[in-house]
């Protein structure tokens, strides 16, 4: 199984684009200041460049790390490495079935609409319950949970669905 780094990579820039336009004041940017209990003071205030720049290292590390969640055919192969991280010798019994395996399933499920819907999958059992978690202890409102739990259930449904499709 062979990683497209530039699926990880376009996958990464999602969240930014996202972003941009979820975040923005014509479109959900003023109820979430208004939740968040940002001000444009404080927004202006803050080091763009540092944020965009740790934005987009985060995105990518979790691009990398999601289509282990998105592409069935990595749990597959993790079945069959050997204590040395190789696929074990198809001339071995283990390494016979693994071939098998992979002949029957091949690129299976490898489709946008699949990876989309481990994404969104994983938003709602992941990103919701810890942005929720997080917004409870911080004393934030359902407005705040909802905007933020959505944006990330979405960013992450386009993510994998990039990643399935592409690697």
């Amino acid at each position: 199984m062979h990683m497209n780094l530039l699926a990880v990579l376009v996958a990464a820039l999602i969240p930014m684009a996202l972003g941009f336009i979820w975040y923005n004041p014509k479109f959900l940017g003023k109820a979430w200041m208004e939740a968040s209990g940002m001000t444009e003071e404080k927004a202006k205030n803050a080091n763009m460049a540092l944020v965009f720049g740790l934005s987009f290292v985060f995105a990518l590390m979790f691009s990398f790390g999601l289509q282990f969640m998105a592409i069935h055919q990595y749990h597959i192969t993790s079945a069959f490495f050997d204590y040395m991280g190789k696929i074990e010798d198809p001339n071995t019994p283990e390494g016979g079935i693994y071939k098998q395996v992979m002949d029957l399933v091949g690129n299976g499920h490898r489709t946008f609409g699949h990876g989309a819907l481990h994404g969104t999958i994983g938003g709602i059992m992941l990103a919701l319950p810890i942005m929720a978690t997080n917004a409870l202890f911080e004393g934030k409102g359902f407005k705040y949970i909802a905007i933020n739990a959505g944006y990330w259930i979405i960013a992450m449904m386009l993510m994998c669905g990039i990643l399935s499709a592409w690697m």
